[in-house]
Formats: C-alpha cells, structure tokens, sequence
C-alpha cells in the first residue's frame, strides 16, 4: 500500500481509539450516554455542512445518496455509537477497543457472500481467527481494564452487536462507493442519525442539562476527531482498497485505545488484555501479508 493509504489507516485509528477514552472522560464528567452519542452526530453534520458551504459544493439531491445515507446513519452512527457508549460504562477503553478487531473478521466474512472480488482465502481466514482468537483470551479473563465496577460480558454483548452492524454498513459502503461523495454521505449520515438519537435521548434521557466546560471540550473532540475525520477518511480508503483492507483500521484502535486509556484516566492492563492485544497484533500481521497475496494487481480506483 502507498504511504498514502496507511497515513489514513493511521489517522482514522487514533481518531476512532483515543474517541473511546474521551467518551469514558465525558460519561465521568456527567455527561449522559444517549445526549453523548447525539450531540457527536449533531457536531459531524455541522461541521461537514460547513465544508460544503465553504467549498460552495451543493447538497446532493439524489434519491441513491440519501439512501445510501439513511442506511449509513442507522448501521454506521446511531446504533453503534449507542452500543459502544453503553459498553464504555461497563468496561475500559482498551477493552472496548479490543472489540474493534472483529470488525475485519466480521467485514471478511460477509464480504466473502457480498463482494465477489473479496473472496475468504485460507490465508486471511488463518489471521483473521488468531486476531479472534485474542479478544477470546481477552474476554474468558475476565479482566475489564477498570479497578471497579467492570462487567466485561455486557460490554461484549453490546460491543458485537456494535461489530456487526458496522461491517454490514461497510460492505454496503464498498458496493455503492462510486455512487456518493465522501463529504456528501458523511454529512447526510451525521445529520439523519442526530434525527433519530435526538428521539430516543428525548424519550430515555428528557431534555439534557446543560454541559460543564470541561465537558464540551471532550465533546467537541469526539465531534471532530472521533467521527469526522476518521469517517473522511475510511470512505475515502473504500475509494482506494479493499473492504478488508480498510477495516484493518479496527485492529488498529484497540493500541490506541489501551495506551491512551493508560496514560490519560488510569485504566489498567491487565494480562488478559495484554496476552489478547498481542494475538490481535499477530492476527493483523498475517492477515494483511494475506491480503497483498490475493490482491497483489488490484487496481486504484483514481479519486
């Protein structure tokens, strides 16, 4: 891959890891989970409707792109942002961040039945279930990455539903890639989905008070760092590689998440957590050797 390519792998894995401490930050800060998740998709919309006014780039119109959207805002922000924000009250960012590594596994699989040219090989299956097989130490551990308090079951069963949700919207996003523009169908998403978390907060939560100062600077930083830039960044590596490809981006976030989680609110690492973070790296390594064995010639698909 070009260097290209991983500076955005790169970049959209710290935007997405180190959103997990942040949104841990801003539940200890008395912020509620569900006024959480819909003032970061409010936060995305505004601040794509603002590069599109300022780069004089019209709302597209098309009945494809807001389809397209209205999948994407349900699949890819509102339910997984609600599952993983749950998770983050029950366990530690490094731990929800390790649930990212079956974001490949499950992207492979499905794209196995979805995307012809995106066939399961032994190879990639071999790696994918070693990185599986590491959140599986993880999880039989018992270890939460918290002192107290942990529930490292629940924080899994909310955190696959979270997975699979996500992979089934990106073999949607593969295969309708040529038919949106990234800043279009990040802008569409944030604001259909702000739609329905603003129903669901009103009905669970009430009106919200009104954020602490602190507060609103983590909020604002899961806005823009935790879902516009990552998000512009993995539709714009749809355009370019493979689903698998992109999705290594989630084997990437569990280290961001764990060390972050470590250095800036005190998690912990525990051995199950560091003995399964090691089996997912071993897991990354052979399936992106698998990877370049299957689609050593695939073409680029030019911006």
């Amino acid at each position: 891959m070009s260097s290209r390519v991983w500076a955005a792998i790169a970049a959209a894995a710290v935007g997405f890891g180190t959103s997990g401490v942040a949104t841990r930050a801003a539940l200890n800060a008395g912020v509620p989970p569900y006024t959480l998740v819909t003032v970061r998709a409010l936060g995305g919309a505004l601040v794509v409707l603002a590069i599109l006014v300022a780069m004089r780039r019209p709302v597209p119109l098309d009945r494809a792109t807001w389809r397209n959207g209205l999948t994407f805002s349900v699949f890819q922000i509102a339910l997984p942002y609600v599952l993983f924000t749950l998770a983050y009250q029950n366990a530690s960012a490094g731990f929800v961040g390790l649930l990212a590594a079956l974001f490949p596994l499950g992207t492979a699989t499905i794209a196995h039945f979805a995307l012809p040219d995106e066939p399961m090989s032994a190879g990639k299956a071999l790696g994918l279930l070693i990185a599986l097989a590491g959140v599986g130490v993880m999880l039989l551990s018992g270890d939460s990455g918290l002192a107290e308090g942990g529930r490292p079951v629940l924080a899994f069963g909310l955190g696959i539903v979270a997975v699979v949700s996500i992979s089934v919207s990106g073999i949607i996003a593969k295969h309708q890639s040529h038919h949106y523009g990234v800043l279009e169908i990040t802008g569409i998403q944030s604001a259909l989905a702000f739609v329905w978390l603003t129903v669901v907060t009103l009905f669970v939560e009430g009106t919200p008070a009104v954020p602490t100062t602190w507060a609103m600077v983590l909020l604002g930083y899961l806005v823009l760092m935790g879902s516009v830039v990552p998000f512009l960044l993995f539709y714009w590596l749809l355009r370019h590689v493979s689903t698998t490809r992109a999705s290594l981006i989630g084997y990437l976030v569990p280290f961001v998440a764990l060390v972050t989680g470590i250095v800036l609110i005190d998690e912990r690492l525990e051995a199950g957590i560091a003995i399964g973070g090691l089996l997912i790296l071993a897991g990354v390594m052979w399936t992106d050797r698998a990877e370049r064995k299957v689609v050593p010639r695939r073409a680029v698909v030019p911006h």
